[in-house]
C-alpha cells in the first residue's frame, strides 16, 4: 500500500542520520552493517520498503519511481563473500542503474520498542506488562508480555496465524491456559532456552530447527515457529510508513513472500 504524501523530499544524508538515531543503529553488535549500504541519489522522494534485500524487490522497487530501498536483510553478512560477481552484481546493479540507495536494519529493528517486529507483534497479540526480552550482544532483541486474561494455547496459534498471516509450526507442550509469552522474530529457535530460563508458558519466532521439539516437549513449554519472512514484516512496514509522515514522503511496500 502506497502512503498518502504531501509531495516533500529528504536529503539521503538527513534521512539515514534520523533512522540511525531512532533506531540506536550503533548499539550492540550485530551480523552485518546497519544503516546505508549502497548509495543512490541525494534527493528522497519515495522509499521502497522490503523485508530481505533480493533482485526481484529491487526491480519492482525501480519499477515504482523508488529514490531508496529500505529494508530489514540487507546485503552484506558476516562470513559470506564481498566480491560483487553473480547473482551479488547483478543485485547491486539494478540498485545502481535505478539510482537507487540501500538502507538496512537489522536487530535495530528487531528490537526496538515502537516500531521493531516484536514490539508491534507484542501490541497486536494484546499483551501488557512488556519488558525486553532475548539479549543478543549486550541488548535486548525481542520482548516478552502477559495475556491480560488466560488464553487457551489454540489461541496462540490463532494469534499468529492473524498477526503473521500464515499457518504457524506449532508444538504445543506448556502448561494450559497460558499467561506469559515471549516474542523474537526471524531466527530466534535458539533462545528458547531463555523463554525456558524465565519461566514463561510460551515462545514465539520465526524459524524452528529439528531439536526444538524435543527442547519444548522435555522442558513443558509451548514452542511456535511463525515464519521468519512473516514475523518480520511488521516492523519494516511501519518504519516506512513513519518516515513517509515525519518528511512528507511516499513509502510502498514491496511485499516478496517467503513461506520460511
Amino acid at each position: 500500500m502506497t502512503q498518502p504524501v504531501a509531495g516533500g523530499e529528504v536529503s539521503l544524508g538527513t534521512l539515514v542520520a534520523y533512522l540511525d538515531e531512532l533506531l540506536e543503529a550503533r548499539k550492540g553488535t550485530d551480523f552485518g552493517p546497519n544503516g546505508l549500504q549502497v548509495e543512490g541519489r541525494d534527493r528522497v522522494r519515495k522509499v521502497v520498503t522490503g523485508v530481505s534485500a533480493c533482485g526481484e524487490l529491487f526491480e519492482r522497487a525501480r519499477v515504482a519511481g523508488a529514490d531508496a530501498v529500505l529494508v530489514h536483510h540487507g546485503l552484506f553478512w558476516d562470513g559470506q563473500p564481498v566480491t560483487l560477481t553473480g547473482f551479488r552484481y547483478r543485485r547491486v546493479a539494478e540498485l545502481i542503474a535505478g539510482g537507487m540507495s540501500l538502507i538496512a536494519y537489522h536487530l535495530p529493528l528487531d528490537r526496538n520498542p515502537e516500531l521493531g517486529n516484536n514490539a508491534l507483534a507484542a501490541r497486536a497479540f494484546g499483551l501488557e506488562e512488556v519488558e525486553p526480552f532475548g539479549e543478543h550482544g549486550g541488548q535486548p532483541v525481542g520482548c516478552k508480555g502477559r495475556f491480560p486474561e488466560v488464553v487457551p494455547p489454540a489461541r496462540l496459534v490463532e494469534l499468529c496465524r492473524s498477526v503473521f498471516g500464515q499457518e504457524p509450526l506449532a508444538f504445543l507442550f506448556g502448561r494450559q491456559p497460558v499467561a506469559t509469552i515471549g516474542l523474537i522474530s526471524g531466527g530466534g529457535q535458539g533462545e528458547i532456552h531463555q523463554a525456558i530460563a524465565q519461566g514463561l508458558d510460551a515462545y514465539v519466532t520465526g524459524e524452528a530447527s529439528e531439536w526444538v521439539m524435543n527442547v519444548a516437549r522435555d522442558a513443558g513449554i509451548h514452542f511456535l515457529a511463525a515464519g521468519h519472512y512473516a514475523t518480520e514484516r511488521l516492523g519494516v512496514r511501519a518504519l516506512g510508513e513513519h518516515v513517509a509522515r515525519r518528511f512528507g514522503i511516499e513509502a510502498e511496500f514491496v511485499d516478496v513472500p517467503n513461506p520460511v
